[in-house]
């Protein structure tokens, strides 16, 4: 005997909103840190970036977040970034509101004063690869750029690329050890 189950009703936006805010923190769980690091000058700046990666996908995944951690030396800002593995790279943050519901939004930019490190890390700013060409596999590297200005009397434009590993997940602190 077969039975004709009733058709499925469409999902309303925010129900599919939800579930893929669920999916994506599901992928951006606690982490830590790869051990890279690489710094670059403009005329007036440098730019130092920290321990990059990237989540690895699996097949058919078309976003995935990178993570770092960013230092200027003057008072600076990331205003976009990109990767020939991606269609498009959004800066994020992701932010708990008062009903303790965790929302991803996309920002214009990310500020970063001079001498203080910002931690681009899951669940909270991250750099978002949407519409993602391939699946990315541990052990490999994406190329990215990220662009800045200056947010100085002088405002100069400077693009760093760098090389970004691929991670299965985060990375343990160098300074924790396992095992005996």
């Amino acid at each position: 005997m077969i039975t004709l189950l009733p058709p499925l009703k469409p999902l309303k936006p925010r129900i599919i909103t939800m579930m893929a805010l669920a999916s994506m923190l599901a992928f951006l769980s606690v982490g830590a840190y790869a051990d890279a690091s690489t710094s670059a000058s403009a005329s007036d700046t440098t730019i130092q970036i920290k321990q990059p990666w990237v989540r690895s996908t699996v097949p058919g995944q078309k976003v995935t977040g990178v993570f770092m951690q960013l230092t200027a030396e003057k008072n600076s800002k990331l205003v976009s970034v990109s990767s020939p593995e991606a269609g498009r790279a959004e800066i994020h943050q992701m932010t708990m509101d008062d009903h303790h519901v965790m929302k991803m939004r996309a920002m214009k930019g990310l500020d970063l004063p001079a001498g203080e490190t910002v931690e681009l890390k899951p669940g909270s700013y991250h750099i978002m690869l949407l519409d993602v060409k391939k699946q990315l596999k541990k052990d490999e590297e994406i190329d990215l750029t990220l662009k800045f200005i200056g947010k100085e009397k002088h405002k100069t434009t400077q693009s760093i690329t760098i090389k970004v590993p691929v991670l299965d997940a985060a990375p343990k602190p160098a300074s924790v050890r396992s095992g005996s």
